[in-house]
Formats: C-alpha cells, structure tokens, sequence
C-alpha cells in the first residue's frame, strides 16, 4: 500500500496505564498461529533495536518528534495518515510540507474552504479523503471544543473518515495508548512471521491479524513499535523483493524458515544464513490441519519461486470498470490578456467530488465520430454559447487515465472561440473561464492536466509554455544535408573536409 509509519522518537508521553490485549481475548486463533511469551519478548527487543537504528527521516516524524502539545502532535499524525493511505511516501512528501505549512493545526484546516482543501490535494488522489480530513477538522472545532479524541474506539467513532487503522495510528503514537496497528505492511509482516496463508481480506483472517497485533504492541513504546513494524514492510519485508538478510524478526519468521527448509526453492539458495543459532521453532504451520481457517487452503498451490512472498494472499481483484468520456478544451481567444479555458465544477459528492474540469460527458454507447460532435457541440451550446458550431470542433486524441475502480478513456477534443461570441445565461453548472498558470492552480485532477498537455503537444492552445512548443520542434529530425556528388556518383575525399577559417 506504500504506507510509511509516522510518529515521534522514543520520547515517552504521559499516558493511562493499559494491559495489551492478548491473543486469545480477540480472537480464536490456531495455537500454532501465536507467539508464545519468550517470543513476543525478544520480538519486541529487536524490532525496536532495529527501528531505533534504521527508522528514516521523514517530515511528519520530526514534525511529531518536536511539538509538545499532544493535540497539535495528533493532528500532524492525523494528516500524515490520511495522506499515506495508498499513496507512496515519495509522493507524500512534498504535499505534506505544502499542507502544514498552510494549515498548522486543526483550527486553520477547519477555517479553510473546500476549494482550497481540494487545490492542495490536487494531483495526490482518492479526493475524499481530503474532504473527510477537513470535516473532522471542523467538527473537533465546532462539537469537540478543538480537542481531538485520544483513544482509538473515540477517534474511530467520532471522526469522518478514520477508520479502525488511522484510529491506531493516532492514539499510539500520539497519545501513548497500548493498541495495535494493522496496514498492508503490517499485514504483510505478520501474515509472513506466522505463516499466515488465507485470503488476509477475509474477516476471520483480518480479526486474527488485529488479535496478533494488539498481543505484540510493546506497552512502553507502542507509537514506536507500531511504526517499526510498518517501517519493516516498507523497507525490508516488501510485496516483491523482500530482504530477508537484514530482517531483525529472520529468527522467528515461519515463512522464512519454510523456504530455507525446502531444498528444491530456488530462493532458498540465495538468502544468507545467519551465523547465530537459530531458536527452536514450534510445529510447522502445516501441521495445523485442513480446516484452520489461517493456513494456505489445500487447493492453494505453493510457488518455490515465490518463497516468502507466498505470503500474503488474497483474493482476485475485481475488474475496473471501463469508460469512455467526451471532453473538451475550450479556449477564448483575442483579449488583451492570456488565452483562457473554460472549466466546469463537479457535484460536491461522488467520484472527484467539487474538483473543476474542462466540459465533458460520459459515453453511455459507442457512437461514431459524427454523434460524438453532435452530443458535444450541443452541450457547449448550453454550456456557453449558442453560436457554438460543431464544424470547429479538432479531434486531439485519447487520453487514458486509471482510478482506483475505473479505466478512464478520455476522447480528447479542442475548440477555440472568440470574446464576440455571447454567452448563454442559463441554469447550468456554474463555470468559469481561467487562464494557463490560474488551472494549473486550481483544483484540477490530474487527469485534466493529461488532456491539457496533450493539446499543447499539438501545438493547439495559444498559451501553451515555449519550452512546450521548444521541445516538440527538437523531437523533429533535422534536415538531410544534400552534398554534391561527384560525375561518377562518388564523393571526393575532399567533400568530407571543411576548407579551415581564414585567420586575421
């Protein structure tokens, strides 16, 4: 999921004494499933060991590392949470700054408008979770009295879009509460320490990975050894390419061990024994029986290519659906000022809700060229002006952009109209003219972006940047020089030489 674990140093935060939930009390876990005492202990010594070493240095952790106050460190952790769900650390970064460089607590987010939220979120995805961030901001603000709820099942309950995870993250590393954490790192991590084979998506499946997770929280650092544990699968025990050579957990990971025992793995042979003894394993996890509810079904087969990375597993993912969008670049020409284009508002709920693109319809047919000029010039007619004709309308392209469940295909056309032609005033969405740097600023997706630089690589928009219009000219092959030839077809060997420059 490219999630990255986010917190303070191992500075401790005053908090209520609490007993870490045990295996059983959560969950009927299979016996040969848990850790025992001894391991849970020595699996907390290394792991933090290793975090405390290797742990990388990233904006939101000194941001929390540094700010005393617990509510505003919450809301530091609570932003960096949101950002990181499905979005890679490399991508979070930069985002993260500009935010709370911005807004630097709860009580400036709650004071910002959705245009403004949605401008700061625009090109890092998944736009509802912006909007959810910025209305539990205003609800702390306006129902909470500016506190934010410090325990896990409060932040769970009261705050819009945290769920079971964000809830953890929060009240651990913010709040010192002893309470696990489950992510796709962690769920990787532990599905591959206990040998952890069924479709981890499963209910019976995730209760037993949270049951696992709140056994092995360290009860005097939990922040700490829940950011480990999600450091060690972002950068160690990773989906493709895991490192086992420098796993701090390598002596108590089943999946490890199963594929050093198998002599016929291929990867057996290339992961680097430890020269320490290793700890006496419990049974195999095979030994489990057919009917354990964790284990890889038997109709499962196991890849020896794959080695460790046979864990996790889940079920096929479904299909994106698949559509096809009419959109169009309208630009207005002949002011004294930039070339600018028309945007329209999305509805303030839904896929890239109250996000600005340029006018488009989704396809519901497949349609030949001339109905597609025919659905899109009538809507620019509503949109804008009657005196719009089909007949201008250029075909540009295609451009493919993929959401999370949708395989977009934008049909890509341009149009470019004059400040003579009037404007309809109707009841249509509210829209707005822009120029080049007002969209790049605005709350565009990134798929509008696409279907703007496609034009300008065709040299169609009048404000299209020179470096733009520079790069396209250098991609054309420069001019065959035509050299004369001599009488018989042949160069001389003088043609190959320039005469050298006079000198004064």
């Amino acid at each position: 999921m490219g999630r990255s674990a986010v917190g303070h140093s191992s500075r401790k935060i005053p908090r209520k004494e609490q007993k870490p939930p045990t295996n059983k009390s959560d969950s009927p876990i299979p016996r040969n499933h848990f850790f025992s005492p001894p391991e849970v202990e020595i699996l907390r010594k290394d792991l933090l060991a290793w975090y405390d070493g290797h742990k990388r240095d990233l904006p939101w952790r000194r941001l929390a590392s540094e700010e005393m106050d617990p509510d505003r460190r919450a809301y530091s952790v609570w932003v960096s949470e949101v950002m990181l769900q499905q979005t890679q650390v490399s991508t979070v970064i930069d985002y993260y700054k500009n935010w709370m460089k911005t807004w630097r607590t709860v009580q400036d987010l709650a004071g910002a408008s959705l245009e403004e939220v949605n401008e700061k979120w625009s090109g890092l995805g998944y736009y509802s979770r912006g909007r959810r961030l910025q209305e539990g901001a205003r609800k702390v603000v306006l129902e909470l009295g500016g506190k934010i709820p410090r325990t896990a099942e409060d932040l769970q309950r009261l705050l819009p879009g945290v769920g079971r995870y964000t809830a953890g993250a929060i009240a651990s590393i913010s709040y010192g509460q002893v309470t696990g954490v489950v992510d796709g790192n962690v769920t990787r991590v532990l599905c591959r320490l206990r040998c952890v084979g069924a479709d981890f998506t499963t209910p019976a499946v995730s209760d037993a990975l949270w049951s696992l997770a709140n056994g092995l929280v360290d009860p005097m650092r939990p922040g700490d050894f829940n950011q480990a544990m999600m450091e060690l699968g972002a950068t160690v025990c990773t989906p493709k390419k895991p490192v086992c050579s420098e796993c701090p957990l390598q002596s108590q990971c089943r999946a490890y061990r199963k594929v050093e025992q198998d002599p016929a793995s291929a990867v057996s042979k290339l992961v680097k024994k430890r020269a320490d003894s290793q700890p006496a394993i419990p049974p195999d996890i095979e030994e489990c029986g057919p009917s354990c509810p964790l284990c890889i079904p038997s109709c499962d087969s196991w890849d020896r290519a794959l080695g460790v990375a046979n864990f996790p597993r889940k079920s096929a993912k479904k299909a994106p659906r698949v559509e096809r969008t009419l959109t169009c670049v309208v630009e207005r020409r002949g002011g004294p000022g930039e070339a600018e284009y028309f945007l329209l508002q999305r509805p303030q709920t839904g896929l890239l809700a109250g996000m600005w693109e340029f006018p488009s319809m989704l396809l519901e047919k497949d349609c030949t060229e001339k109905e597609r000029r025919e659905i899109l010039c009538s809507r620019l007619q509503e949109l804008i002006s009657p005196e719009i004709s089909g007949k201008e309308l250029r075909s540009v392209g295609e451009v493919v952009h993929i959401f999370s469940h949708i395989n977009q295909t934008y049909l890509v056309y341009f149009l470019s109209v004059d400040l003579s032609i009037k404007e309809e005033e109707s009841e249509q969405p509210v829209g707005r003219w822009v120029t080049r740097k007002q969209f790049l600023n605005s709350a565009v997706p990134t798929a509008m972006k696409k279907i703007l630089q496609l034009c300008e690589s065709k040299e169609l928009v009048t404000g299209a940047p020179e470096s733009t219009k520079k790069r396209k000219r250098e991609d054309k092959p420069p001019p065959t020089k035509k050299v004369k030839a001599e009488p018989d077809g042949q160069r001389s060997i003088q043609s190959f030489f320039k005469p050298a420059a006079s000198r004064k």
